[in-house]
């Protein structure tokens, strides 16, 4: 495999944003999932004007793994008011790591979230703080092995199904 890039994007790189998102969410989350719920999913949150809307969004940062000339995951951090839920000044929001599946096993998400502890650093924030499934198991070893413990539940909907997430954290030092 070559090296692993890690790049900031911005407006430009909407359709690539919006390609990985909705391979990467597909690949995950299809087989526990109706079709209808979905692709009203993926309509909602990859649609044209919500990724740029977040692309312009000064409290929102995203950065592109590349592999050569292919985008092979994404990270997704928010501050502020561009937080989902704490809206807390002290914290960052990791909103989304999303990594191709075949690249699964090959530290991209690694390289994504030592990028989302580099800009809590260099953004003074006390932790990090994210919500994942409770049934990514994938997703929360990765978290737990990184040092972020559970600290609360809320619910995501995913067309009528409401499914649970547990909040974790990870306090910087």
């Amino acid at each position: 495999m070559s090296s692993i890039i890690i790049n900031k994007a911005g407006v430009k790189d909407l359709e690539v944003v919006q390609n990985i998102g909705i391979q990467t969410f597909s690949e995950t989350f299809a087989e526990d999932n109706s079709e209808e719920a979905m692709k009203k999913y993926l309509e909602e949150s990859f649609n044209t004007e919500k990724v740029k809307s977040e692309l312009n969004n000064p409290d929102s940062l995203f950065y592109i793994a590349w592999e050569e000339d292919d985008p092979v995951g994404y990270l997704k951090v928010n501050s502020g008011k561009a937080q989902t839920e704490l809206q807390d000044e002290a914290g960052l929001e990791i909103e989304r790591i999303y990594v191709k599946k075949s690249h699964h096993g090959k530290k991209v998400g690694q390289l994504l979230y030592n990028q989302a502890l580099e800009t809590a650093q260099q953004l003074n924030k006390s932790y990090l703080w994210l919500g994942v499934w409770e049934e990514n198991l994938r997703a929360l070893h990765f978290y737990r092995k990184n040092g972020f413990v559970e600290f609360d539940k809320h619910i995501f909907r995913l067309g009528q199904e409401e499914q649970t997430d547990l909040m974790m954290k990870k306090i910087l030092d």
